[in-house]
């Protein structure tokens, strides 16, 4: 039995819930140096190249948040983290954290804007935090990351959870927080342009994507990252379970919309807040291939304008160690991306 025909079925057994792209896998550009441990990336350019921030995992403050930079976006080096404690407030906020997750950055106004989220392993007692710099060269004098605090928290009295920000500017000038993992979904929350917190504090957030679930169970959906193309939001969610090594089940899916709040849509129609959307990436499906369940996505705009993605997926050959990789977006002329190895055609 092919691939495409094992697709065409787990296709038809969801009940056409996702729409398939081309059958997506884990592609990847061929990334050299430091790229793993490396899980929950996100990426941004800036003058002094490449820079990924990522879950904290490893040695010194490696361990409260990682952080690599490139200059070529192929070979990659670690770079003195953000962080070599955990800021007052979070440990206070949530006891028992004891690192920063799926960070996201982004420059805005002069400042280039760290969120992160900080909990405990299957509760939403959670926060996410923001620090800001002038710079993200560590060289430069007008490096060094200030504390700006808590933006929001959930509790066990929320039906969402404050982990996996993202951050949004509209192309109406208006700033977003998108953000959730499991209970009831991925929510959306205005942001204050000047503070780059909650725009109105303890409001109800916007709900974005969800999956339909038994009464009482999670929704599986995870790590929202939402950004602007050809007129179009597109909404990254992933699918399914991360943090099991070579037996995660994580993949990535992608829906569209003309408003930042949605509806966001699958390329068949399907909706996000339905379980619906089109699939990204896919983990590799037979046994002798290489990386597993590839998800939390981020993306960067090169300076030609070409879109890419960065992910995490966990390497068969390296006892399952969550590994960076780093996917163009090739826009097909339907208007929906694919991701490709470079040197496809845009």
């Amino acid at each position: 039995m092919t691939i495409g025909t094992i697709t065409a079925r787990v296709a038809a057994m969801l009940g056409g819930c996702l729409a398939l792209a081309a059958v997506a896998q884990t592609p990847s550009l061929p990334l050299a140096g430091d790229v793993a441990p490396v899980h929950d990336p996100v990426i941004i350019r800036a003058p002094d190249g490449y820079h990924v921030f990522s879950t904290g995992i490893g040695p010194d403050g490696q361990g409260i948040m990682s952080a690599r930079r490139s200059r070529d976006r192929i070979h990659w080096e670690r770079e003195r983290p953000p962080f070599s404690a955990m800021p007052a407030w979070a440990a206070k906020a949530i006891p028992g954290a004891k690192n920063m997750w799926a960070p996201d950055i982004s420059y805005v106004d002069g400042r280039y804007r760290l969120y992160y989220a900080v909990s405990t392993f299957g509760s939403n007692h959670s926060a996410i935090g923001l620090a800001t710099s002038r710079s993200l060269d560590p060289n430069a004098p007008d490096y060094g990351w200030r504390d700006e605090g808590m933006v929001v928290m959930s509790t066990p009295a929320d039906d969402y959870n404050a982990i996996d920000p993202a951050f949004l500017a509209d192309a109406q000038g208006r700033q977003w927080l998108s953000l959730g993992s499991f209970w009831t979904g991925l929510k959306l929350f205005p942001l204050d342009p000047h503070t780059g917190k909650l725009l109105h504090p303890g409001a109800r957030p916007i709900a974005i994507a969800r999956r339909p679930v038994p009464s009482g169970a999670p929704s599986i959906v995870e790590a929202p990252y939402i950004f602007a193309h050809g007129g179009w939001y597109w909404l990254i969610a992933s699918y399914d379970y991360c943090c099991k090594g070579v037996n995660s089940t994580y993949y990535s899916v992608i829906g569209r919309s003309r408003r930042v709040e949605g509806p966001y849509l699958g390329k068949d129609g399907s909706a996000m807040m339905a379980g619906g959307g089109t699939i990204l990436l896919r983990a590799d499906l037979q046994e002798k291939q290489r990386f597993r369940g590839p998800g939390h996505v981020g993306h960067v705009r090169d300076a030609d304008g070409t879109d890419y993605i960065v992910y995490h997926a966990y390497d068969r050959e390296r006892n399952g160690v969550p590994t960076l990789r780093l996917a163009r977006l090739r826009w097909g002329a339907d208007g929906w991306p694919v991701a490709s190895e470079e040197g496809e055609a845009r």
